[in-house]
This record gives C-alpha cells, structure tokens and sequence, in this order.
C-alpha cells in the first residue's frame, strides 16, 4: 500500500526572477550574453543572478575580461526601470573591490553611470552614488572622478538629493576633494556644506564636516570659510551632542585657521574654550584635532595670553596612549610659552 512520506529537507531555493546559473566556466559568459537579449525578462534575470555572483572578487575579474563592463554600460541606457536599477546594482558591488574599481576606469564607467545622475528612480541614484562612493576610495578612483568634470555637478545635487544619497554623495566629495578641490570651490561648495551643517541629521553633519575638512586644505577653500561666515558655526558644532561631529569640526577649523582672518575670526566666536573640552574627548582624533587647531590660535598674540593659563591640559596630554597626540601637545606648549 502507498504511503505519503513528508521529506526532512527543505526544497530547493528556486527564485524564478533570477536566471538560472550555467555550471562552472560556462556560467558568466552565458550570463553576458543573456544580458544582451532583446527579451526584457531574459535580461532582467540575467542581472539578477550578475548581482550574487559580483561579490566575489574572482568573479568580478572574469566578468570584466569577458566583455561584462561593456553590457552594462549598454544597459545603463536600457529604457526599463528595473534594468538600470539592477545594472546599477551589480556595478556598484563590483565597485566594492579593487579589480572593478580598476575596470571603471579602464571602460570608462564613470560617464556612463553620469548619464543617470537625473534619473527618475531613486534607487538607481542611490546605486549610482554607492558606485562612486567606492570607487573615490582609492586614490585612482577619486582622480578619475575628478578628471571626468563631474565635480560641479556633484556639487550641485547636495541640496536636491534625498537624504540618504546626500550622506553617500558627501563621502565621495570628501575623498574627491582631498584630491582637487578647484572645481568645487568654483561651483559654490562652501555655502553648500555650510547649509548642511544646519541639518537635523546628525549623519549629514558630520560628514558635512569632515568635507570642509578637504575643502580648507587649499588656501582658496580657507579664504571662502572665511568669506562665507562659516567659521562661528563650526564653532558651534564643537558642543554638538555627536562626538565625530565635534571631531570633524575642530578638524575644519585646524585648517582655516592657518590664516589670519581665520585666527581672529575663530577667537571673535570664543573657539577656545569648546576646543580645551574637546582635549578630554575619548576620540583620538577629537583630541588630535582640537590640539592643532588650539595651536593656530596661540599664533595670535590674544590667542597665546588666553591659552598661558591652560599649558597644564597641554602637559597632561604629553601622556596620551597615542603618540600623534603627545607630539601635536608638545609643539603647542612651544607655541603658547613661545617669547618674543
């Protein structure tokens, strides 16, 4: 007599969205081709299936050897919403590893991937800008993206964005700007940032922040902190409630205070006295900061009578745990005891 039997295993994981993966050499060059169908639902699955397969490094370098990158770069044009979506998906996860950071280059990504800096699909920009995020984290990638013009651009798209692509958009310019920061400056970056550092998300400040950072490297960028009003906000931001929004703000104002309307613009909005609290913070990089931005000010001569009495926060730091620390505090007890 029959009898029903129930398995102990589950079944099998079939997502009938994605294609089905051809067995070992065969499976990248089947999917290649599939990504050129003229079938929509073909080439929807075929990216489907790219997406899980580009998390591996040695994936990523076939697929880029075969002729991959030069399918995307079509598709990125692809009428179907879905297509540029998925296209940009698998992009910025091979964005994630050094091999396909080292193809955009060589295929010429990052104009193709522009086009779609207005699309209309939110997650398509969001995909876009992770793209570029990874990419700018290599010191090649950054100077790519600033060599294809796209900086203005960039720029521009900080207060039209959504949030959440802000805060990607603001990392790439952070790591583009360390690299060139002439076009930025030219398109109104500073009033840009400037607006961010009023946001409510403490994200956006920060990061914000830590882009002024890049942006007052060159004198030109420490001239518009100036010029723009921006330095008492900074400020302001060093008694912000986050500890890394604090940290990148005494880092901003460690640059534009190297000139003299910066020192003095720094001293007229009282710097020095949320600068001495940050000297406490349990972030190395706070303390780092606000040593160094102290020391620009005891350049000033009301800046050192101001700083005399405190050369004991000085002394005390001289026995941090990190050695960047200890140096940046005895250069500032040299700078502060310094006589005429």
């Amino acid at each position: 007599m029959a009898k029903t039997w129930i398995s102990m295993y589950l079944p099998p994981d079939i997502n009938p969205a994605q294609a089905s993966i051809a067995y070992g050499s065969r499976a990248l060059p089947k999917l290649n081709e599939e990504l050129q169908s003229d079938d929509l639902r073909t080439r929807q699955k075929a990216l489907m299936a790219l997406c899980d397969l580009m998390h591996d490094p040695e994936h990523v370098y076939v697929a880029i050897d075969i002729g991959c990158l030069a399918s995307l770069r079509t598709l990125l044009r692809d009428t179907n919403h879905v297509v540029r979506i998925k296209t940009t998906e698998v992009l910025s996860i091979m964005a994630t590893h050094n091999v396909g950071r080292d193809g955009f280059l060589k295929h010429n990504i990052i104009l193709a991937l522009s086009h779609l800096l207005n699309d209309p699909q939110p997650a398509c920009r969001q995909n876009l800008h992770l793209a570029f995020k990874h990419l700018s984290q290599v010191p090649s990638g950054a100077k790519g993206i600033v060599h294809s013009g796209l900086i203005p651009s960039l720029v521009r798209k900080l207060h039209r964005e959504e949030e959440s692509i802000q805060a990607t958009l603001l990392d790439t310019l952070a790591a583009c700007l360390q690299e060139d920061a002439t076009e930025a400056l030219s398109s109104r970056v500073v009033p840009f940032l400037k607006e961010k550092l009023l946001s409510p998300n403490d994200t956006i400040r920060c990061k914000a922040a830590r882009t002024l950072i890049a942006v007052s490297i060159p004198l030109e960028g420490k001239k518009q902190i100036w010029r723009y009003d921006v330095i008492p906000l900074l400020v302001h931001l060093l008694q912000d409630q986050v500890e890394e929004v604090k940290a990148n703000a005494a880092g901003a104002l460690m640059y534009a205070t190297v000139t003299t309307e910066g020192k003095y613009a720094a001293l007229d909005a009282e710097a020095i006295q949320p600068l001495l609290g940050l000297l406490l913070s349990s972030l190395q990089k706070a303390r780092l900061n606000a040593i160094k931005a102290l020391t620009m000010l005891a350049e000033a001569p009301e800046g050192r009578r101001m700083l005399k009495a405190n050369v004991h926060n000085f002394r005390a730091l001289e026995r941090d745990p990190s050695e960047a620390v200890q140096r940046a505090a005895r250069v500032a007890i040299k700078v502060i005891e310094w006589k005429p």
